[in-house]
């Protein structure tokens, strides 16, 4: 999980978006368009740091991917675009220090256990995310924060601290911020 790495590029910039008549949702750093409405803000003091690259211009690369993915696992297509936005911030080939890799950082054993044989693959690890995610609001009952607190620290840790989220601040910081995410990107596929 890189979420130090993509909060601190989301620190940089803030994040536009916006959904069209197709149901294609566009990300921008520059709302070029009327229609993009402020996503994520950035923090007074990061406007004098460098900004990020066009990170969020790839994004639309994976829109057809995020959507069969999502379909398929019977998943909101905006839960997946939240985790890959926080996880990766749509870079394919992130790797995290734990060794999670791709969009969704997927760990070795979760890409094998949803048949995945290249992980930095963008529709591979799409799939295997969406799916995974799908199982852990199955075994979670449907509870969105201990699914993405299970997604950021494992489903036994949430089982370990009676499942609740677990106390560790990378989790305690993960979980509000795909919340914060999903939540806008819901608002904006109501308000289109």
């Amino acid at each position: 999980m890189l979420l130090a790495g993509a909060a601190g590029e989301v620190a940089h910039a803030d994040i536009y978006s916006f959904v069209d008549a197709a149901g294609v949702t566009h990300f921008s750093n520059v709302p070029v368009d009327g229609r993009y409405r402020l996503l994520l803000a950035t923090p007074v003091e990061a406007h004098a740091q460098p900004q990020p690259g066009n990170w969020l211009a790839k994004s639309a690369l994976y829109d057809p991917m995020i959507d069969r993915a999502a379909r398929s696992a019977a998943v909101r297509p905006e839960l997946v675009r939240a985790v890959i936005v926080v996880e990766s911030a749509f870079n394919p080939r992130a790797v995290s220090k734990r060794g999670a890799v791709g969009l969704m950082q997927l760990r070795p054993a979760t890409a094998r256990r949803y048949g995945v044989s290249n992980a930095f693959d963008p529709e591979q690890n799409i799939t295997a995310g969406a799916h995974y995610l799908r199982d852990l609001m199955a075994r979670f009952g449907n509870d969105l924060e201990l699914t993405l607190a299970a997604y950021n620290a494992g489903e036994a840790a949430v089982e370990r601290y009676g499942r609740s989220i677990p106390p560790f601040s990378e989790t305690r910081h993960y979980v509000p911020a795909v919340m914060h995410v999903y939540h806008k990107l819901l608002t904006q596929q109501r308000t289109g």
